[in-house]
């Protein structure tokens, strides 16, 4: 397979994980929480996702034959717990801070829906599926190439969560509750989406 095919892989991943549009998201869900804590929970977000991508890349197809779930399937699911943290986001009920009082310290957004379904989501889930599978390059070098580039974008998305303790500074505390309403409504269209292209793969729609 040409090097192009490798650039190409990176450039489809990153557009679909999208890090750049999960800062935001990822300063709206650890408001309140020291960098330390933020570095942390970033940490584990990327590690789960990463892993989880590889292991779906690898026995995905396999797996949800198996169970018999399909990908529309899954698409809805992950769109209608998206839309709980929508919610969440939209009436403050993700954080229990007030005026003069701290962030729950037990408030632990790494794995949902950090991990999962907004850093490997539905549409990460299916591209490392087609990419390992459903290209003409096959073997162990293919495979290995894939997880590295899927890695790669995992580690830029790392390295933004970094800054998210900057760019909430510049934003200050009335930017960031004005960017988290914003972003509460863009995250419950985008699960509304998700639904609506789980239900148009099942041919409803």
């Amino acid at each position: 397979m040409e090097p192009q095919f490798y650039l190409t892989t990176f450039v489809t991943l990153f557009v679909i994980v999208d890090p750049i549009a999960l800062v935001p998201l990822f300063i709206a869900l650890t408001r309140g929480m020291d960098r330390a804590h933020r570095r942390t929970l970033a940490l584990r977000a990327c590690l789960i996702a990463a892993f989880l991508l590889a292991v779906f890349g690898l026995v995905g197809n396999k797996l949800l034959q198996v169970t018999g779930i399909s990908m529309p399937a899954f698409r809805i699911s992950g769109g209608l717990l998206l839309f709980i943290t929508a919610l969440d986001m939209l009436f403050e009920r993700r954080t229990q801070r007030r005026e003069g009082q701290q962030a729950d310290p037990n408030h632990d957004p790494s794995v949902f829906p950090l991990a999962t379904p907004l850093i490997a989501g539905p549409g990460a889930f299916t591209t490392m599926i087609l990419l390992i599978n459903n290209t003409p390059a096959t073997g162990v070098p293919h495979t290995l190439a894939i997880l590295t580039i899927m890695a790669l974008v995992i580690v830029v998305t790392f390295l933004l969560f970094e800054m998210a303790s900057l760019i909430e500074k510049l934003l200050g505390r009335t930017g960031i509750i004005v960017v988290t309403r914003l972003l509460g409504m863009l995250l419950a269209a985008l699960s509304v989406q998700f639904v609506l292209d789980g239900i148009k793969g099942t041919g409803l729609l």
